[in-house]
């Protein structure tokens, strides 16, 4: 059973005076820290505001790592065993809050080993997920007809979002509230242009979404290429155009993270110009 740590070893719950402090630790690796790092930006560290926690661990009065405790469970440069056991600690006493532990592998791999005696078992783990970034121009010509989505086009966009996210995830995002919190979601991205889609008589054929950005780097997520058009060469053109709307008006490095069993999203990531540059690590709850 986990011990409980002197004073001087936990982490602490860090507020807006920390706010310099956690995105300098964040720009240590912006692409894999990006998620947590467009949060703080967005919205400081009030857990208030933020919707979440972060907790910070110390050493000589410097802030080394830190842990994002909302819907996702997301470690920040946490590289010691030390570290990893603390943030555990806390979110042990806390009690399980969210749906995914997400983040670099090995920390994860070691985080979750102290969970899993208190949280286990998770629905789900996903050990081996490529984390990939673009930073130069795309190796394909991007498809054209990939554009930002507009705010009358939420209604097309809503069911190819929700066959991706129930594909991706293994869940409906419309249980619990029937969607509205997914929905409200979705129109975020749209109005704040980071909603991108290939739309033809009225159906998306190609989407994917930024959905987190700093000045540094950008993340995409809910990549989804329509059924009957799987194979026919749509996915890597589209990545294409995203990455080339995404580094003009976004940042100018393009990520995303992908679970190694999808080799066709792999492949079309890597004509697209990606290459890999570290691994992810989720557990789904």
């Amino acid at each position: 059973m986990l011990r409980v740590r002197p004073r001087s070893e936990s982490p602490r719950l860090l507020d807006d005076r920390d706010r310099a402090a956690v995105l300098a630790l964040c720009d240590t690796d912006p692409v894999g820290n990006v998620f947590v790092a467009s949060r703080v930006r967005a919205l400081g560290l009030d857990p208030g505001r933020l919707g979440a926690q972060v907790w910070g661990y110390e050493q000589g009065g410097q802030l080394v790592s830190a842990c994002y405790s909302g819907a996702n469970l997301v470690p920040v440069e946490a590289k010691t065993a030390p570290e990893i056991a603390a943030f555990a600690d806390r979110a042990i006493r806390q009690g399980r809050r969210c749906s995914s532990v997400v983040g670099q592998a090995d920390t994860v791999t070691q985080l979750w080993q102290h969970l899993r005696p208190y949280w286990g078992p998770a629905r789900e783990i996903r050990p081996v997920q490529p984390l990939m970034a673009i930073s130069g121009p795309p190796l394909v010509e991007p498809d054209e007809s990939v554009r930002r989505v507009r705010t009358d086009e939420i209604d097309i966009l809503m069911p190819a979002s929700i066959a991706m996210f129930t594909e991706e995830v293994g869940v409906s995002p419309l249980a619990g509230d029937g969607g509205a919190a997914y929905r409200a979601r979705v129109t975020e991205l749209v109005r704040s242009g980071r909603a991108f889609a290939r739309i033809e008589e009225g159906r998306v054929i190609f989407k994917a979404e930024v959905g987190a950005a700093t000045p540094q780097a950008c993340q995409v997520q809910g990549v989804w290429v329509r059924p009957e058009y799987r194979g026919r060469g749509v996915a890597a053109p589209g990545m294409a155009a995203v990455v080339g709307h995404s580094q003009a008006t976004i940042a100018p490095i393009v990520s995303l993270y992908v679970n190694d069993f999808n080799r066709p999203a792999r492949a079309a990531y890597l004509r697209a110009g990606f290459s890999e540059v570290g691994r992810f690590m989720s557990v789904l709850f």
